[in-house]
């Protein structure tokens, strides 16, 4: 096996051949508008979170290709030529790129990233921005659930060993964390992105040793000051509580307080609920419950409705891996490119009407009631509309039902996508996790809370300008003349 540090080829084959087909026929300096969006909403939530913001950037950056990938492709059986690989030698991303704020409460049919670019290096980015972006905008949905249910608890990312491999762990970490998970056990992910780590201490530790309580004071001993102490090895309320009791009792007598104890397993209402009674009894209020095993949002919700005493939850497979929905489904379509100079509209028509896409070069933008301050839809002008959209009176309307609609000449509009690279430079300062997760709790609050509930969220409007309608309407129709 041979270690592939660089991630220029981790695309799809059929990039490369379009690249070389665009090269042979000439058209590889033509330029290119892409969109990057979703057509629907993962979980049947109300919302998404967009991640992967940063890893997008960095791989931008670093595009180019090494004289190991320039060796590899020239055995590939297409047979590229001598010149084509030369050109790719040459590779550098010179195109602009805009995306909207990693953090972001994102919807279905809004575009997340918008490439301009030549075709040749366009078509290059594709797979890797949907690899990215796909992942980590899932696994921090998923997280933003987990978090709505838990409200104020603790939260713990636990998901490293059933993860998709390495990458998919540490992202899916940071994903977790820029929603407002307080910590991960994963520490190459704590040093990568500077998260808070936690960790206790597995069944194994307890099994190594004669008995439960031996076991639970040498690992006090060792770490007085961070005592979790894992119960259900062998049986939670007869042993494993007891022996946590007399562990903390012998901490106080070392001057320390042990933190929590760990559920892992059994019914975790009615266990929680006992061993708080025995911790509480035993006049130790002050230690934690944490709980873990495949926990998700609906579990915690249920276990919450249970009255379970639990004050931190430790979420792994469920989180890590997406289990309910295990794709976001995200798409990179052309909405325009370069034709004898100038720039026009292309459209994909399908037999399925949600993948009909929507034509021309569009911004994004948030449209906010002046009075309340609170988000009234996404609208999506063409960009040659984007001047009259803060002074104009705009007609919000439903696409698939047009004649449900309102006029709004008192707004704030606020544009989402922000320039990312210009002319292939980075002119974006990439935020750190803690501003992420700070702009993404402000989100939150411009949304009524009917837009964000876990269970049946009414759905919020995204919106095209008449002119886009339009736009889409014409070159649908003038397809099937």
């Amino acid at each position: 096996m041979k270690d592939v540090p660089n991630l220029t080829l981790h695309t799809d084959k059929y990039q490369i051949n379009m690249m070389y087909a665009h090269w042979k026929q000439g058209t590889h300096r033509q330029k290119a508008v892409f969109e990057v969006y979703f057509r629907k909403l993962p979980f049947g939530n109300g919302f998404a979170v967009f991640a992967g913001l940063e890893r997008v950037v960095r791989y931008i950056q670093d595009l180019s290709f090494g004289e190991d990938e320039i060796a590899y492709l020239s055995r590939q059986e297409e047979e590229y030529e001598s010149e084509f690989l030369e050109e790719l030698r040459r590779f550098r991303f010179s195109g602009d790129l805009f995306a909207v704020a990693e953090g972001t409460v994102v919807f279905a049919d809004e575009q997340l990233i918008r490439v301009e670019a030549p075709i040749f290096e366009a078509q290059l980015v594709e797979t890797a921005i949907l690899n990215f972006v796909n992942y980590q905008t899932l696994v921090a949905t998923k997280a933003a659930r987990i978090k709505q249910v838990t409200e104020e608890d603790g939260l713990l990312e636990f998901g490293t060993r059933r993860a998709q491999e390495a990458d998919a762990a540490v992202w899916g970490a940071r994903a977790a964390y820029l929603v407002g998970f307080d910590a991960t056990s994963n520490l190459r992910a704590g040093m990568m992105f500077d998260i808070p780590t936690k960790g206790t201490h597995a069944h194994a530790w307890v099994q190594f040793h004669e008995d439960e309580e031996k076991a639970f004071k040498r690992f006090a001993e060792s770490l007085p000051d961070q005592v979790t102490l894992l119960v259900d090895t062998y049986d939670t309320l007869k042993s494993g509580v007891p022996s946590a009791i007399r562990t903390a009792k012998w901490l106080e007598g070392q001057g320390k307080q042990m933190q929590a104890i760990r559920l892992d397993s059994g019914d975790l209402a009615y266990l929680s609920k006992a061993a708080r009674q025995q911790l509480d009894a035993a006049n130790l209020q002050y230690v934690k419950i944490v709980a873990s095993n495949d926990l998700d949002e609906h579990l915690i919700a249920e276990l919450k409705a249970q009255g379970a005493k639990i004050d931190i939850w430790g979420v792994g497979t469920q989180l890590i891996t997406a289990a309910d929905q295990p794709s976001l489904g995200g798409v990179y379509k052309l909405a325009a490119c370069e034709r004898d100079g100038v720039e026009v509209p292309v459209i994909k028509i399908s037999g399925n009407p949600e993948k009909v896409s929507n034509p021309g070069r569009k911004d994004l933008f948030r449209i906010l009631h002046p009075d309340t301050g609170m988000a009234e839809a996404d609208y999506i002008p063409l960009s040659d509309e984007r001047d009259l959209v803060e002074r104009s009176t705009i007609k919000l309307f439903d696409p698939a039902h047009p004649y449900l609609h309102k006029f709004m000449d008192r707004y704030e509009a606020v544009p989402l996508l922000r320039s990312i690279f210009s002319k292939g430079s980075l002119v974006y300062d990439l935020p750190d996790l803690q501003q992420i997760r700070e702009y993404h709790q402000q989100q939150l609050k411009l949304f009524w809370p009917e837009y964000l509930r876990k269970r049946n969220p009414e759905k919020y409007p995204v919106d095209l300008s008449e002119k886009a309608y339009r736009l889409k309407m014409d070159m649908i129709h003038q397809w099937h003349e």
